[in-house]
C-alpha cells in the first residue's frame, strides 16, 4: 500500500500529513527536507521551496481545509486551514490553481498559532 508520511514542524507545532499518489507528492518527496519562513494569507501557510513544475490538469484554487499543496507561480508549499482572503465562503481558496498533493493527519486549525517568519521545516516522518 502506498503511504507515505512526512512530520511538519513549525515553532512549537509537530504534525504529520500524508502524501497522496500524485506525481506532485513524489516530486515533493524526492526533495525532502524542505524548510522555509511562513508567510501567512488568512488561514493558509506558504513559503518558497526549490521546487518548480507546472500547473497539473487536476490542479484548483478550490481545496479542502488540512490540504498541503503547491502553487506553481510561486514555488511555493502551501498549508491551507481555513478562511483566505479569496474564499467565498467557508472553504479554502488558493490564490490561483494549486496542485494538492496531501494532507494533514489531525486538527491542522492548530496551524492558527502559528506566526509570519515561523521557521517551518518538512520531513520524512520518522
Amino acid at each position: 500500500m502506498y503511504k507515505r508520511s512526512i512530520t511538519l514542524s513549525a515553532g512549537n507545532l509537530s504534525i504529520d500529513a500524508t502524501l497522496n499518489e500524485s506525481d506532485m507528492a513524489e516530486q515533493i518527496w524526492n526533495s525532502l527536507p524542505l524548510s522555509g519562513t511562513a508567510n501567512i494569507w488568512g488561514d493558509e501557510i506558504y513559503f518558497g521551496i526549490p521546487v518548480s513544475t507546472i500547473e497539473h490538469p487536476e490542479a484548483s484554487d478550490l481545496v479542502s481545509s488540512g490540504d498541503i499543496a503547491f502553487w506553481p507561480p510561486g514555488n511555493a508549499f502551501c498549508i491551507f486551514f481555513g478562511r483566505t482572503p479569496a474564499s467565498t465562503d467557508d472553504q479554502p481558496r488558493a490564490a490561483s490553481a494549486v496542485n494538492v498533493f496531501g494532507h494533514i493527519n489531525g486538527d491542522e486549525k492548530l496551524f492558527r498559532g502559528v506566526r509570519a517568519g515561523t521557521d517551518i521545516s518538512i520531513v520524512v516522518k520518522g
